[in-house]
């Protein structure tokens, strides 16, 4: 595996299998990784023939200072993790590689309604940090395949309307979600957990079940509120659950039984803030 630090060296670096026609699989991550980051690479690897991984804490996309601050860092274990999945790159820049110019008076990207719900309205910001960075990323790698985890519906939306807006030519893939053998979506948070809360933690999986085998059609707030109280009985402090039409992520309080919805959960235990989400098909 080759480590790059610097966006130069990178694009020198894929320019010549570039010209050869190779395909450039990409998987951004914030590092501290796991199984479902793992996940990631095996299904890019098996689709393109030179693989990209980026480790990057990006700062803009933290509202928090002190959450931003307390983001594990793991960097030898993951360089480790990522050399025994056969990673061809790693690219782990510094902020003042992604951010010569510093990180105040950013460009502003517009997300419409995406930005306005669910984590875009809990998190002031979050998704402008995400395109930020996101933009910088794909500029250097210029990948052909993006690959990213459903964990983070919402996150994935708003990076294929960047891709849409930017007029970037590039496949996106949406990664089914890995989870523990208890339901917990695998993540790096999941390690600021203590052991009674990790514990709970799988009543987030439990909620989003109950609403899937309980929705019938018509109003939707009756299994909505079940899956709240479920989870404030499992000592959760509940920021939403939402069910959603699954395109769009607008809410919907009259179900056809048709249309095709998603639930989303976001939920503090402690400090630890978790988001998990499920498609409801029937």
């Amino acid at each position: 595996m080759i480590l790059l630090r610097n966006a130069s060296d990178l694009w020198d670096y894929l320019l010549k299998p570039r010209l050869n026609g190779q395909s450039i699989g990409f998987v951004p991550t914030m590092g501290a990784l796991h199984e479902g980051h793992l996940e990631l690479i095996k299904v890019a690897k098996e689709s393109t023939d030179l693989l990209v991984v980026s480790i990057f804490v990006n700062p803009t996309q933290f509202n928090d200072l002190a959450d931003f601050k307390k983001y594990p860092s793991t960097i030898e274990a993951d360089i480790q993790m990522l050399e025994a999945a056969n990673t061809d790159i790693l690219f782990y820049p510094t902020v003042d590689g992604l951010y010569p110019s510093g990180t105040r008076e950013l460009e502003h990207y517009e997300l419409g309604y995406l930005e306005t719900l669910l984590e875009g309205s809990s998190r002031p910001g979050h998704f402008q940090g995400v395109c930020q960075v996101m933009n910088r990323l794909l500029e250097f790698v210029q990948p052909n395949h993006l690959f990213m985890g459903l964990k983070d519906y919402q996150q994935c939306m708003v990076v294929q309307e960047l891709v849409r807006q930017e007029n970037l030519h590039l496949e996106f893939h949406a990664v089914p979600t890995v989870r523990e053998a208890d339901g917990l979506a695998m993540s790096s948070r999941n390690r600021r957990l203590t052991e009674s809360q990790r514990n709970a933690a799988p009543a987030i999986y439990k909620s989003m079940n109950l609403v899937k085998d309980e929705l019938r059609p018509g109003n939707t707030e009756a299994v909505q509120n079940k899956a709240v109280k479920l989870l404030e009985e499992a000592g959760f402090r509940v920021d939403y659950v939402s069910i959603a039409d699954a395109g769009t992520l607008e809410p919907v309080i009259e179900w056809d039984g048709q249309q095709q919805l998603a639930v989303l959960v976001a939920a503090f235990l402690g400090e630890v803030r978790l988001i998990d989400n499920l498609l409801l098909t029937r």
